[in-house]
Formats: structure tokens, C-alpha cells, sequence
């Protein structure tokens, strides 16, 4: 297992988030919570949306393990690099015509005049999309080559030009600030684009893409196989990732109709939740998805087992450790990083509650991330998206059943048990069989150790924190 590729990628998640969290704290002090605010969220919840869907490896794990397979690769590359990107762009031109169309469904509660309003700005936003694109495809090669910092840095760059921004024209009137944020989204896309254009030449990338162009009208004809593997296996990816997201449309849909504050409980409880989720899970699962894909084409299954059990432990460790440590101090993290000015120790109480509830999800969750992988690698994209969509037909049950009598901890809770079920069903997809080899009992019986004394030491520092 290569541990180099998994710090680059938690230290690359990590730095985002920071300069996300900076994103924020500007935004709310240049814009404020008001209409002008709501219009930029809503304009880049599209382009967000994808750029997570996209991050979180719905394109990689697909691509990786057909273009190992593929015969001819930079042929295939070159085809699946034509397609997509003449659909997004077409896909941009239909964004751009009904614009206030699409925004009237993102945001049907504003009025006529912030709607239109909106409308440019989701137009020239979606724009990202296929910048986001093409760093997703040179991001997936360069994981071929086992080279993910490049990636994993990447993304602060965006944050960094919608910074900059704003402090460029924080002075000037709201809708030019709107303006120039649209714009940085631009900017900051075209900035990661350039950063994988060169790290790209600078491993030979390029040259795959540039021979594929070049014998692309002579041999197109012998990848079709390949290509059709690829998109059968893209679109049900697409969807085994994004449940995620998905439930957090429905958590603020559900939220809505509670008590005022839900949803906002609902935000800043699954902002902490993701952290650990990104900085351990997907960054351990896009380090090693090339390594095991490799080495199942090379039908060596039990050097794949072995980087599995080196990644579960690794995952349960890290995992388990934030599971506990937030649990415990819920009300700590969300006073010291959310309590001043008008967020209040009761907010502080209500998003810890939530934050709880979200925390029980974290260890099947994150595992989750790392046994799907094996489905990926064998190319059961499908049957991910089943248990995605069981996962969710989950979710919509127990938020049903639990929002009236716990509101949005309720919410949360009913994510955890869907990723419980999540979980189940992913295991008993990988083999109970092989499940069994990963957890041995010495193993199993040092790490309940160490759990019990850690738990106990977090609980003896809460106490002494309670009584100072």
C-alpha cells in the first residue's frame, strides 16, 4: 500500500477544506445571508454538485479499470475523451438557452426577479463543468500512473480564485460581486486544468491522448467493445456515487418542513460529518483503486485481498477514532468552529445532536467507500447502483419514520442506517468468505484494546473539560 498517495490525498482534502471554510467566512462577510448569497448557491449547486460526483471518483472508477483492459489505450482514451466532452458542451449550450428554466427548478421559491437574476449566473457557472471534466480525465491517468497530488492540490485552487475574488470586489455593488464570484469559477477551473495539463506532459500523459488522436479514424472501429464496457459501467457509477448527495437534497426538502433552524442544523452537522469521510475513506479508496485494478487484470486476487486488509484496518482505525473522538465532543467541535455571533449555544446543542446522529454512520460509510471498490475493479458498476438505490429506498423510509418523533436527528439517523444497509450489502457482494480472511480474531481482539482505552481517555479528558 502505498501510504505517500494516501497523505497526499488527505493532506490535499484537508488544505481544500481550510480554504473552503476561508470561502465561507469571506462570503458571509462580503455578502452577507441574504438574497445575493442564496442566488450564488444556487447557481453553484450544479456546477458543485458534479465537481463532487466527479471527485469522488465516479468517472475514475470506471475509466481506470477499462482503460487497463483495453488493448488499445490511448485510442480508447481519445474516444471517451471526444464523446463526453461534446455532450457536456451540448449540455452547456441547452443550460445556457433555458437557463431560467433550470434555475426555476433549483430554486422554486424565489420570484420572478431573482430568478432571472439567477439565470445568468447558473448559465455562465455551468461552464465549469467541462473544465471539471477535463481535469476528472488527466486526473484518472495520472492515477494510472500512480501519481495523485496533482489531483488532490488541485482543488484548493478553486477556492483560492473565488477568495480572490471577492476580495477584488468586495467594495463594489452585490450584483458585480455575483459577477466576478461566477467568474472565479471559471477561473478556478481553468487553473486546474492547467496544473494537470503540465504534470501531464511531465509524466508522458499527454503523448497517450496525442497518439490516440492520431490513429483514432484508422482503429476506432477496435475499441467499441471497450468503449461499450466503459459507458455501461459509467452511468450506473455515476449513481452509486451520488446517493450521497442525493440524500442531502432530501434531508433539506424533509428539513423544510420542521421547526426553523433544521435544515441549517442539517448543514453544519454533515460539514463536520464529511470531514473525516473525505480525509480518511476517499482518499485511502482513490490511492489504491489503480494499484488493485492492476493487479486483479493481472488476476493476482490475492495481492489485491492483502492491499484490502491493509486499507480496512487502516480505515477502521482512523474511522473509529473520529466516531468516538466526535461523538464525545460534539459540543466542543461545533462551539469552537460555529458558536459566535448569531449561533447560539442552543444551535450548539441542536447540530450536536445532529452531528451524533450523522456519527453512526461514519464507520460503514467510509468502509463502504473501500469494499465498493473491489465491485468496481471487477466491473459490477451495476450492482453498486443497486445497492445504492436500496440505500436510498432505505434512507426515504427511516426519515419518514423517525422525522416526526426526532426532527432532524431523525434525518441523520436515517442516513446512518442507510449506510449500515449500504454496508451489508456490499459485504455480502465482496464475500462473506473473504470478509472473514480481512478480520482475523488477534487483530480483532488488539484493536477492541485499544478502542476501549482510547474511548476511556477521551471521556476522562471530557470530564476534566466539563469541570475547568
Amino acid at each position: 500500500m502505498r501510504i505517500k498517495s494516501i497523505f497526499s490525498n488527505s493532506g490535499g482534502i484537508l488544505l481544500s477544506r481550510i480554504f473552503g471554510f476561508i470561502r465561507d467566512l469571506t462570503m458571509a462577510s462580503i455578502l452577507g445571508a441574504n438574497t445575493y448569497s442564496d442566488i450564488f448557491a444556487v447557481a453553484f449547486k450544479l456546477p458543485n454538485l458534479f465537481r463532487r460526483i466527479f471527485a469522488e471518483g465516479a468517472f475514475s472508477q470506471s475509466f481506470i479499470p477499462s482503460f487497463i483492459s483495453a488493448k488499445y489505450k490511448s485510442i480508447f482514451s481519445a474516444k471517451i475523451l471526444t464523446r463526453l466532452l461534446l455532450f457536456i458542451i451540448l449540455l452547456g449550450i441547452m443550460v445556457n438557452i433555458f437557463s431560467y428554466q433550470i434555475t426555476k427548478i433549483l430554486a422554486p421559491g424565489f420570484n420572478t426577479n431573482t430568478l432571472a437574476m439567477s439565470a445568468k449566473y447558473v448559465a455562465l457557472q455551468f461552464w465549469y463543468l467541462p473544465l471539471i471534466f477535463l481535469v476528472t480525465f488527466l486526473g484518472a491517468l495520472l492515477q494510472y500512473k500512480e501519481h495523485f497530488a496533482t489531483t488532490a492540490f488541485a482543488t484548493t485552487l478553486l477556492n483560492i480564485a473565488l477568495i480572490t475574488a471577492m476580495l477584488l470586489y468586495k467594495n463594489a455593488p452585490k450584483e458585480q460581486i455575483l459577477l466576478a464570484l461566477s467568474w472565479g469559477v471559471i477561473a478556478g477551473g481553468i487553473l486546474q486544468v492547467a496544473v494537470h495539463l503540465i504534470m501531464a506532459k511531465k509524466l508522458n500523459v499527454l503523448k497517450i491522448i496525442f497518439i490516440g488522436f492520431k490513429k483514432f479514424n484508422a482503429k476506432q472501429k477496435q475499441v467499441q467493445a471497450d468503449t461499450k464496457r466503459f459507458f455501461a459501467n459509467f452511468f450506473p457509477a455515476i449513481w452509486g456515487n451520488s446517493t450521497l448527495q442525493v440524500m442531502s437534497f432530501l434531508d433539506t426538502w424533509l428539513a423544510s418542513f420542521l421547526v426553523s433552524g433544521s435544515i441549517s442544523y442539517l448543514y453544519y452537522a454533515n460539514r463536520i460529518f464529511q470531514l473525516p469521510l473525505a480525509l480518511f475513506a476517499i482518499a485511502l479508496s482513490i490511492a489504491i483503486f489503480p494499484s488493485v485494478s492492476k493487479k486483479i487484470k493481472a488476476k493476482e486476487q490475492a495481492k489485491a485481498l492483502r492491499e484490502f486488509k491493509r486499507g480496512f484496518w487502516i480505515l477502521l482505525y482512523l474511522l473509529t477514532a473520529s466516531t468516538v473522538a466526535g461523538i464525545i465532543f460534539s459540543k466542543e467541535i461545533i462551539w469552537l468552529l460555529f458558536e459566535h455571533g448569531a449561533f447560539t449555544r442552543h444551535n450548539t446543542i441542536e447540530v450536536a445532536f445532529v452531528l451524533q446522529m450523522y456519527l453512526i454512520g461514519l464507520i460503514p460509510y467510509g468502509l463502504n467507500k473501500l469494499f465498493a471498490l473491489w465491485l468496481y475493479a471487477h466491473h459490477q458498476q451495476s450492482i453498486a447502483a443497486k445497492i445504492a438505490t436500496i440505500s436510498l429506498i432505505t434512507y426515504a423510509f427511516f426519515a419518514f419514520l423517525l422525522i416526526k418523533p426526532l426532527g432532524a436527528q431523525g434525518l441523520a439517523l436515517a442516513g446512518s442506517i442507510s449506510g449500515i444497509a449500504s454496508f451489508v450489502l456490499t459485504i455480502k457482494q465482496f464475500g462473506i468468505d473473504k470478509m472473514a480472511d480481512i478480520i482475523d480474531f488477534s487483530r480483532t481482539v488488539k484493536f477492541g484494546i485499544i478502542l476501549s482505552i482510547f474511548t476511556l481517555l477521551l471521556l476522562f479528558i471530557n470530564i476534566i473539560w466539563i469541570h475547568i
